[in-house]
C-alpha cells in the first residue's frame, strides 16, 4: 500500500467515526462501523487494481461489507442497516452525482448522460449488494430459527 492510500484510509476512519455518531453509536458499535468503513475503502482500492469494471468493484465491496455488517449486527445485537450504511459511506458516489448535475446545468447533455449512467450503475451496484445479502441473511436465519427478534 502506498502512503497516499494509507492517508485515505486514515481519513476514512476519522470520517466514519464522525458519521457513526449520527446514529448515536458509541464504544464497540462505533469502532465496528469505523473499521467497516476502512475495510470497504481498502477493498475498493484493492479490487480496483484487478477489476476494470467500476460497478462490479462496487457490487463486490457492498456484498462483502454487507456480510460484515450482518455479522457485526448479530454479535453486537444492533440493527444491520446503520452498520452497513456507515461502513459504505466512503463509497457513496457523491462526486459522480455532482458532475452529473453540473453537466446538466451546463447543457452538456453528452457528458451528462455518460456521467448519469455511471452514477446510476454505481448506486445500483451498492444497493444490489446490500439487498442480496440482506435477503440471504433473512432466509438463512429464519430457516435456522435464530433471527435477532427471537422469533
Amino acid at each position: 500500500m502506498t502512503g497516499r492510500e494509507l492517508i485515505q484510509m486514515a481519513v476514512v476512519l476519522i470520517g466514519s467515526f464522525c458519521f457513526g455518531t449520527l446514529f448515536n453509536f458509541r464504544g464497540r458499535k462505533l469502532l465496528a462501523c469505523a473499521l467497516g468503513s476502512v475495510l470497504s475503502w481498502g477493498l475498493y482500492l484493492l479490487l480496483g487494481h484487478w477489476i476494470v469494471s467500476q460497478p462490479l468493484v462496487y457490487f463486490m465491496v457492498s456484498v462483502i461489507i454487507s456480510i460484515y455488517a450482518e455479522a457485526v449486527a448479530r454479535i453486537l445485537k444492533t440493527p444491520a442497516t446503520p452498520v452497513v450504511t456507515t461502513s459504505l459511506i466512503p463509497l457513496i458516489p457523491g462526486g459522480s452525482l455532482y458532475y452529473t448535475m453540473a453537466y446538466a446545468f451546463e447543457n452538456d447533455f453528452d457528458r451528462f448522460l455518460e456521467k448519469a449512467v455511471t452514477t446510476l450503475q454505481i448506486a445500483s451496484a451498492l444497493a444490489l449488494g446490500i439487498i442480496l445479502i440482506a435477503a440471504l441473511s433473512q432466509l438463512v436465519f429464519r430457516r435456522k430459527g435464530c433471527s435477532r427478534k427471537g422469533k
